[in-house]
């Protein structure tokens, strides 16, 4: 469904930050991507969604294209009428609008009033606690709440792919189970497309239907979720576990450094 084909960012017209990236997200799956900070990962989710030209950001080569429509180049409000929402990392809810005046700034797409009723409903099908707290000021939410939220807004543009950026960054792990479980749910039960950055690789890749690797600006690589947490790269790495599976201790990480087969 979304595609990325062979892409290059460069900001200022001088900083080279992704690399001949490419990658595939399938119609109705999660695909996941995974790497450290400043990898790249937020960069491509922007490059997508259309909103790097506030950061002084371009795609200079390559094609983003959605069901086989070129979108690179579009302006963000032009790229979510055709259906992609950024969740955007750090929630950025409207903290001074209450929760259900945020779930219908996310509905702004929408003209038909008894649509949008419709949308804030279905949020709150998924997401309960959003329905008790529907008269509450956002900023005053938990942290947890207001990542619920952040999704449920975006879901009132009733997207056909949504663009989730360190969705469990700050929230407790039940709290991170939790809303990973409302995602997968959607997938199903809105046939939802899902493109997830994550440093949680562990949860990302439970979830995940098929998963990619980047380092440096670009992919190292790929496979499905299970192939990539049973890669010995990936454990050491990024799960934090050693050959035999145990986690590995501070004193093994202190005193020995394997170099990441993709480096060599």
């Amino acid at each position: 469904m979304l595609s990325i084909n062979n892409i290059e960012v460069v900001y200022d017209n001088v900083i080279l930050v992704l690399r001949c990236v490419s990658l595939e997200v399938g119609e109705g799956r999660i695909t996941t991507l995974l790497g450290g900070n400043g990898a790249g990962k937020t960069t491509t989710l922007k490059a997508i969604s259309g909103v790097l030209g506030t950061e002084r950001g371009n795609v200079t080569k390559g094609a983003i294209t959605l069901a086989g429509q070129q979108i690179q180049g579009k302006r963000p409000f032009d790229v979510t009428r055709l259906g992609i929402a950024q969740v955007f990392e750090g929630r950025r809810v409207f903290e001074h609008l209450t929760t259900e005046e945020n779930l219908i700034a996310g509905a702004h797409l929408i003209r038909d009033g008894r649509t949008v009723r419709e949308g804030i409903e279905m949020v709150y099908g998924y997401f309960p606690r959003l329905k008790e707290r529907r008269a509450q000021v956002s900023g005053y939410l938990s942290g947890g709440e207001q990542q619920m939220l952040a999704i449920g807004r975006a879901l009132m543009s009733r997207p056909k792919v949504m663009l989730l950026d360190e969705p469990s960054l700050g929230l407790a792990p039940m709290l991170i189970e939790e809303i990973f479980g409302i995602v997968k749910r959607l997938v199903t039960g809105e046939r939802l497309t899902v493109l997830l950055v994550e440093q949680n690789a562990a949860m990302a890749l439970a979830v995940a239907d098929h998963g990619y690797v980047m380092e440096n600006g670009r992919i190292v690589l790929d496979g499905s979720g299970d192939t990539l947490r049973g890669n010995s790269d990936i454990r050491e790495f990024y799960l934090g576990l050693n050959e035999g599976g145990a986690r590995k201790s501070y004193r093994d990480v202190k005193h020995y450094k394997r170099r990441k087969r993709w480096l060599s």
